[in-house]
């Protein structure tokens, strides 16, 4: 946080420094598009093969294979998750939100991809579909599906608040990882991730810095929807802060289940290969 009252007065030229305009840290412009025409034509008829109902405070695994579709629909109520994202054939290689957010910004929608971590780095998953695009960026400058936070954790809770609280998203995360891959819960919890938080509205108050959480405008039947790049093993929260409007971290919100379904179509996607890693060949100059 910075401080209201800096030690330091202003140089004679700070407004000058102020006003140097920005630059991209990693223009797009070079990345092909997902040709979403093509997944959309592929998703047209595709056969539901799974759902799975994660209930409030808890999460819960699925499996996706390549060329294959996932959506995350709001149920009963408004309710936030929080998405991890493995190689279903190797947990090292995971949904890297950093990199994400480097790519396409601090919320993604249509058309953006989940990246895997270094050094793998390629698309995990693009999103095809999103009822809640119409949102855009509030006047607080809020938007939704954000891969900013990292996850509320019991460590944190902690810290802040003292006590224990085992609801917090990545214990979820870690007990829905032990349950699908037979790891303890001590072997699962380092393959557990920052996320994509699903249905939240956050950003950064313009005064501080601060992140902040407002009650998420996602209603029943809303949903975000996913092409698997690659083979996955994903893990959703439904997170104890309900829709995010107050508090998470407790028992004292309001939370509803949110529902995981899986398409297969009939046919991939029209020119639709399997993304390979990435092609650095390693080495760093040593």
């Amino acid at each position: 946080m910075k401080p209201d009252r800096p030690d330091h007065a202003a140089p004679p030229d700070a407004a000058a420094r102020r006003a140097v305009q920005p630059v991209v840290c990693y223009p797009v412009d070079t990345l092909p598009p997902p040709d979403l025409v093509a997944y959309r034509a592929a998703r047209e008829g595709a056969r539901k093969v799974s759902e799975t109902i994660v209930p409030p405070r808890d999460a819960m695994a699925f499996d996706v294979p390549a060329g294959a579709f996932f959506r995350i629909t709001s149920i009963e109520g408004p309710q936030v998750g929080d998405l991890n994202l493995w190689n279903a054939d190797d947990l090292s290689e995971r949904f890297f939100s950093g990199k994400t957010r480097a790519l396409h910004g601090t919320h993604v929608s249509t058309g953006d991809r989940l990246w895997s971590n270094l050094p793998h780095l390629r698309p995990m998953a693009t999103i095809v579909a999103d009822t809640l695009d119409w949102y855009g960026f509030d006047a607080f400058g809020g938007s939704v599906h954000d891969v900013i936070g990292t996850r509320c954790d019991p460590y944190t809770h902690r810290l802040l608040a003292g006590g224990d609280y085992h609801h917090c998203c990545h214990s979820n995360l870690t007990r829905a990882l032990a349950a699908r891959s037979g790891l303890s819960a001590s072997a699962a919890e380092p393959h557990v991730h920052d996320v994509l938080n699903v249905f939240m509205c956050t950003g950064f108050l313009r005064e501080t810095g601060q992140y902040f959480m407002k009650a998420s405008p996602v209603r029943p039947g809303d949903h975000i929807e996913f092409f698997a790049e690659i083979d996955l093993i994903g893990a959703l929260s439904a997170c104890p802060g309900g829709d995010c409007g107050a508090e998470h971290s407790s028992d004292a919100a309001r939370c509803h289940p949110l529902k995981v379904e899986v398409f297969v179509p009939a046919a991939p996607p029209a020119g639709w290969t399997p993304p390979a890693r990435n092609a650095y060949a390693g080495g760093h100059g040593a």
